[in-house]
């Protein structure tokens, strides 16, 4: 099935000669369509300026994850996670944070800002802004700047706080400008 899983097709529902399962290799019943597989809960998806997929996943509770999916890679869930179940205890199931074979997050947020959507911004009316990655959260209520260099985080900056909206997406408009919905 689709759970959990990145789906790569082209836009006539062909499957990529080139997807990591498309020849029948890799785990028993692998679907020919499946990029990337152990994601929990994706909320946002962009392409990055390089053209690259960037996706960011609910954890339970803590763990958010950002990732930038390899193909034919596994991401874990719920075998890994950096949070924990809603009643407190261990997510069913996991063996803790890291087990072979298996990916970490490219980033992770130890408290789960409940993240939506996201855009890299690539305008030139926000120049200090080139290049980074914006993420709408739910939960905390707040826009989150990621500054990168390369695909590595290095810093991050929580903007509107002091507003209390739940941002639940976020755009670069043509105009050059960030929209957000709340």
């Amino acid at each position: 099935n689709h759970l959990g899983k990145v789906v790569r097709i082209h836009t006539d529902g062909r499957i990529p000669a080139d997807n990591p399962f498309a020849s029948g290799a890799g785990p028993q019943g692998a679907l020919p369509e499946i990029w990337s597989y152990g994601h929990r809960n994706p909320q946002g998806a962009t392409l990055g300026p390089d053209g690259r997929l960037w996706l960011h996943e609910h954890g339970p509770m803590g763990g958010d994850e950002l990732n930038i999916p390899l193909a034919g890679r596994n991401y874990g869930w719920p075998v890994i996670t950096h949070g924990i179940d809603y009643s407190g205890k261990p997510v069913p199931g996991s063996t803790g944070k890291s087990a072979p074979g298996m990916e970490q997050p490219h980033h992770v947020w130890p408290v789960s800002p409940g993240l939506s959507g996201m855009a890299f911004y690539t305008g030139d009316l926000l120049p200090q802004w080139k290049g980074n990655l914006f993420l709408g959260g739910l939960a905390s209520s707040d826009l989150i700047r990621l500054e990168l260099d390369g695909d590595k985080v290095v810093h991050e900056e929580r903007l509107l706080k002091q507003r209390q909206q739940r941002i639940r997406d976020v755009r670069q408009g043509p105009d050059g400008l960030l929209y957000m919905v709340t």
